[in-house]
């Protein structure tokens, strides 16, 4: 698939990787794409990745993740048209000082990016856990939970497998709406990396009987 990534830091930058590794043609949606950190970026992620500008990205791919700092709604309205892709918000509405969470409660960032992109299939995932766990999410013989939730399920079900195949195991937890619940457990991942000292090398996991 051709997989636009806007925005190329630590986030963007592993999963364009990540998926470049397995066969996607990955875009990198940038301002400067001549920026020597895109070069790094695109020297890491191999031949078959690129970099332009937002809008040219977003047009030409299937699939649009949108990786960059909160608020996003500039990096929103740079893609233009998004109608019918999918859009993987991999946002946190966090504020400048990672003390809270801006928005919550009553609304999300990914119901927020929805109504800004109203024709697109918007995804809440990959915002759960750092970018650490995203290049290598296997703790043992456990692979991490990447918690995914949108109200398509087809596209769902297709950013699932693309979890799956940076080696994540996918978790559906329902409609759009349950980002609200998503972006507070990324905040705890953060508060427990960053205040209580537990480093970045953690990530949640599912378990059942």
């Amino acid at each position: 698939m051709k997989i636009a990534i806007v925005g190329a830091g630590n986030v963007g930058g592993t999963l364009g990787r990540g998926w470049a590794q397995q066969g996607h043609e990955i875009i990198f949606g940038v301002r400067d794409a001549k920026d020597e950190k895109i070069k790094r970026v695109l020297a890491s992620a191999g031949m078959k990745a690129h970099a332009t500008s937002i809008a040219e990205a977003a047009a030409t791919a299937e699939i649009v993740v949108l990786s960059v700092p909160w608020p996003a709604e500039g990096a929103v309205k740079s893609c233009g048209n998004l109608t019918g892709k999918i859009l993987v918000d991999c946002t946190n509405p966090l504020k400048p000082d990672l003390s809270g969470l801006a928005l919550g409660q009553n609304t999300s960032a990914a119901e927020q990016i929805a109504n800004l992109a109203k024709d697109a299939r918007v995804v809440k995932a990959f915002n759960t856990t750092g970018a650490g766990n995203m290049s290598n999410p296997k703790f043992g013989a456990q692979n991490a939970s990447m918690f995914i939730c949108g109200d398509d399920g087809n596209a769902k079900a297709t950013v699932g497998k693309l979890a799956e195949e940076l080696g994540f195991e996918a978790v559906d937890v329902g409609p759009l709406v349950a980002a609200r619940y998503l972006e507070p457990l990324a905040m705890l991942w953060i508060h427990l990396a960053l205040k209580m000292g537990w480093g970045t090398n953690f990530a949640f996991k599912i378990l059942k009987r």
